[in-house]
C-alpha cells in the first residue's frame, strides 16, 4: 500500500461538509480536523502510485469547499514498534 498525507485548507464555513465528503472518496482511509496553518488532514492510502492521482487530482477537486492542498507522499514508515523490533535484533 501507498500511503500519502495530503494537507488540506478549507472554508472555513464548510469544513465538516468538506471533511465528510473527503472521507466518503474510495482511497481514502481517515480525515483530521487539525490546528494551525492546516484545516483537514487526510490519509490516502492506495495499492498503486498511479492511483495517488486519481484520488488527489480528479477525486478531491470534485469537493466543495478546497482552497488549497499540499501533498506528501511517504516513503518509508516508523513506528516506535518498529523501532523497539529493530533494536532487538540488533540493526542500528
Amino acid at each position: 500500500m501507498i500511503t500519502t498525507i495530503v494537507l488540506i485548507q478549507a472554508n472555513p464555513m464548510t469544513i465538516p461538509a468538506t471533511a465528510i465528503a473527503l472521507a466518503e472518496i474510495t482511497g481514502v482511509a481517515e480525515v483530521y480536523s487539525v490546528s494551525g496553518a492546516w484545516d483537514l488532514v487526510a490519509i490516502v492510502r492506495v495499492p498503486q502510485l498511479d492511483d495517488i492521482a486519481n484520488v488527489v487530482t480528479e477525486e478531491f477537486t470534485k469537493v466543495p469547499g478546497i482552497v488549497r492542498t499540499q501533498t506528501l507522499t511517504a516513503f518509508r514508515a516508523y513506528s516506535k514498534k518498529d523501532l523497539e523490533q529493530a533494536w532487538d535484533i540488533g540493526v542500528e
